[in-house]
């Protein structure tokens, strides 16, 4: 997964730059900020079903065709209200700005593709079988990258690019349905069940929230800087943001890899080995972090000069600040895996909560004087919140707080994290020997 996305990262990253650069500061400020409101809504869509679904396959792989059935119409239902509100509430907000009301309506139908695309996703990881995804993923991304190439030649307007992330949408649904019929499966075989759609919702309610809040304390800053700045500024910041998020794949990678492993081990080792392993899983994650947020960091000015152009100039700085939220999204990610392990996601809405709180104070009360920089501050405080200081909150997390706190000390622990992994790799090559 890892090395498939970094493959298809290069060619990303370029084809964004490119278009950031074709467009100039303000129309890639409407981009950005047309998209960043209809994430608002992708939690709606998501329904918080992705670590319940993939979840209960592992748990219950027998009732694989009900829980996939029932995950669908879900879906289905979800992607509808998420399509429907960004739409209504552009048209009652800002009825006579056709650009942006166009916008949305564009970037919202990627929602209608989603729910096939998601579930079978979904299956893929519960199988660990994750390279079909990333594989629906890439061709997706290839095809539109060459499609925007020529998209800047022909002199495209505005609208034509956001046409094309909604046909990438549609291009991954096409490819990665492919893949699952060539497993000789067929979603003709799956099955709504009540009782299967009871039990995601009653697990998932508190997933969307936190979804909800999740995406607030991501995109609000964009939508705020928009507002209270201009698009000028939200298209600087909008670069490093970019620049800053391109790596966000690599804990998502990691976790969706690890996490059915994990299950495993909680239903079948004993609490230590469980515990050793998420104290390693924590451990790297942040290390993976540490590799990208320093070189960023130093370099972060002369790589905006290299590849947005003197127009981004701003830019460097606000990447220097906000690159270092990438430590804490690592652990978000690794401690969201651990509370539905735990069915603890409770914890994780009220978490993500006050992380969404906490960032809209600290963009109200520093955006007007830091502008960009202010905005940068904010997600990194609130990501440190909600990733990391609540765990000290509850009793229950307690625990996952010191192994956060002990993998944040990561590079100064190498040799220990190394004895680790030898011994997981050593324990895992003796149980596969003696179940031979």
């Amino acid at each position: 997964m890892i090395f498939d996305k970094g493959i298809n990262l290069v060619a990303g990253l370029l084809i964004g730059v490119w278009v950031a650069r074709y467009l100039g500061v303000t129309q890639y400020g409407q981009f950005n900020y047309a998209m960043a409101y209809v994430s608002l809504f992708s939690p709606i869509a998501m329904l918080g079903l992705n670590d319940l679904v993939v979840r209960n396959l592992v748990r219950n792989p027998t009732h694989g065709n009900d829980i996939l059935g029932t995950a669908f119409v879900l879906q289905i239902i979800s992607s509808l209200l998420a399509f429907g509100a960004p739409v209504v509430i552009a048209g009652v907000i800002f009825p006579d700005d056709t650009l942006f009301k166009d916008l949305i309506f564009i970037f919202a139908l990627g929602f209608l593709m989603q729910p096939i695309s998601n579930v079978l996703s979904y299956w893929f990881e519960s199988q660990l079988q994750s390279k079909h995804s990333v594989l629906a993923r890439n061709w997706a991304l290839i095809i539109v990258s060459i499609a925007k190439i020529g998209l800047i030649l022909w002199g495209a307007s505005l609208v034509n690019f956001a046409w094309a992330n909604t046909l990438q949408t549609m291009i991954f649904t096409l490819i990665i349905y492919h893949l699952y019929t060539k497993t000789r499966k067929s979603i003709k075989a799956w099955k709504f069940n009540g009782e299967q759609a009871r039990l995601l919702l009653k697990d998932s309610w508190p997933l969307i929230i936190s979804g909800l809040a999740v995406m607030i304390y991501m995109r609000i800053d964009q939508i705020m800087l928009s507002n209270m700045i201009g698009p000028d500024e939200n298209g600087i910041y909008s670069a490093a943001v970019r620049l800053s998020e391109l790596w966000y794949f690599l804990p998502v990678a990691l976790g969706a890899s690890l996490f059915p492993a994990i299950v495993r081990t909680r239903e079948m080792r004993s609490e230590k080995t469980y515990n050793e392993r998420m104290q390693l899983f924590f451990d790297v994650m942040t290390l993976s972090s540490y590799i990208i947020v320093i070189p960023l960091t130093i370099f972060a000015p002369l790589l905006i000069q290299i590849l947005y152009g003197p127009a981004y100039a701003g830019s460097g700085g606000i990447l220097r600040i906000h690159v270092w939220a990438f430590l804490f999204v690592s652990l978000g990610v690794s401690r969201s895996r651990w509370l539905i392990a735990e069915n603890m996601t409770g914890i994780s809405m009220i978490s993500t909560i006050l992380g969404a709180v906490v960032n809209i104070g600290i963009n109200y009360l520093l955006i007007p004087k830091y502008t960009g920089a202010g905005a940068a501050w904010a997600t990194f405080v609130s990501y440190a919140v909600s990733a990391y200081l609540t765990s000290l909150f509850f009793v229950s997390t307690r625990p996952v707080f010191k192994q956060q706190s002990l993998s944040l000390l990561s590079p100064l622990r190498g040799i220990s994290i190394i004895r680790m992994i030898h011994k997981v790799v050593l324990l895992n090559e003796y149980i596969k020997g003696k179940d031979q």
